[in-house]
């Protein structure tokens, strides 16, 4: 029909497009940014969608919406995959033959970078740090490590305490090394995949929120709520959304570490776009770790519960989770800074690490019982005959 609005389509919904390489052009509004990646890999299905989140207890004239990106796929789901459509591109335009990765016991990143790896016939190796005790064990198959060890990837485990001394990037450069001397060509992910590259996914993310708000006449968003665990989904969706029209706010929960941090690795990430703009003045970031990344109270799983038996959004416990609970709890303490604004809350994924919960979750989760057949169904007697 003449002059109806230019539909959204990817090249993942087209027979062939998933998982094909193809040229970059970035939104209008970001073309002055620097470095500017040339291509990226369709390994997501996008957009996500946007829709309206029925939460209880809001403040008078709030709306939440959510951009769910868990549903951006299953083996590949959440916002990791944006950061990979490029940095796989990447890695394979630089000729590499396997990658490197680091991150927690359950990453969420490690996994989709295993999978990814795979379907672009790469090697994997991860870098897993998990506790003291646990190092020397096999690390089992629970979670993102079952997607893991059955796409193949390598696993190496290193304690708590040997990541704090060491760090993640000697540690990623010491195993790269070592694959150097074996003759391998390896290219290195960062923790998250957050370095200035991977933020083009929250870029390209912003571009696509604002063209479902150019579809949707009723659609204009005052804030943007996002969980922070390593940096550059709330790098790109802040320079984002300064840059673009959307012009919202946006809110990082930080799930580990400490706001200053994440201000300070943002900056550096903006920075490497060469964009001028100073991270305090677009992102404003809110500590909501609670005991510990990958740590929970039961008041914290009552909540991902609670939402899930409410609303059918099922919230990952590391990220989303605490993010989704760090907003309401500051709804309720601060109605009148909530009051009125249209809000939209980005899942970020991370399904998969509910399985780590299981014993935790046990004694509030759903209800069962046997089923009560009564007399309606017959019976048959030692003969075999039916009464």
């Amino acid at each position: 029909m003449a002059g109806a609005p230019a539909t959204l389509s990817t090249p993942a919904s087209q027979i062939g497009g998933f998982l094909s390489k193809k040229p970059y052009t970035p939104p209008s509004w970001a073309t002055h940014l620097s470095p500017m990646p040339s291509h990226t890999f369709s390994l997501g299905h996008f957009p996500t969608p946007i829709h309206k989140w029925n939460l209880p207890n809001l403040p008078e004239g709030t709306e939440v919406w959510i951009n769910p990106d868990d549903l951006s796929g299953m083996q590949l789901s959440g916002n990791k995959v944006r950061k990979l459509e490029f940095l796989m591109a990447d890695a394979v335009a630089q000729g590499a033959d396997c990658v490197i990765t680091v991150g927690g016991i359950q990453s969420n990143h490690c996994r989709a970078t295993a999978v990814a790896a795979r379907y672009l016939n790469l090697d994997c190796y991860l870098i897993l740090r998990t506790s003291k005790l646990l190092v020397d064990k096999d690390p089992g198959l629970v979670g993102n490590l079952l997607v893991e060890r059955l796409v193949g990837a390598h696993i190496d485990l290193v304690s708590k305490e040997e990541y704090g001394k060491i760090g993640s990037v000697a540690l990623a450069d010491l195993l790269k090394k070592r694959l150097l001397e074996e003759g391998r060509k390896p290219y290195v992910i960062p923790v998250g995949g957050s370095n200035s590259l991977g933020t083009w996914g929250y870029i390209e993310a912003i571009r696509e929120i604002e063209q479902q708000i150019q579809q949707s006449a009723d659609a204009q968003f005052d804030d943007i709520v996002v969980a922070c665990g390593s940096g550059g989904t709330i790098a790109g969706l802040a320079l984002g959304s300064r840059l673009s029209s959307l012009k919202a706010k946006v809110h990082a929960l930080s799930v580990c570490d400490d706001p200053e941090y994440f201000y300070d690795y943002a900056q550096g990430l903006i920075d490497g776009l060469q964009s001028g703009l100073d991270s305090r003045d677009i992102v404003s970031i809110e500590n909501a770790k609670g005991l510990g990344y990958a740590m929970n109270t039961a008041e914290e799983l009552k909540f991902v519960k609670d939402i899930a038996a409410t609303t059918g959004i099922v919230l990952d416990p590391v990220y989303s989770g605490k993010a989704a609970y760090g907003l309401l709890k500051d709804m309720a303490g601060n109605p009148a800074k909530w009051k009125g604004r249209k809000i939209l809350f980005v899942h970020t994924g991370g399904l998969l690490g509910l399985y780590d919960k299981v014993d935790q979750l046990s004694s509030s989760a759903g209800s069962w019982r046997r089923m009560d057949l009564g007399d309606s169904i017959p019976h048959k007697d030692g003969t075999g005959k039916m009464f």
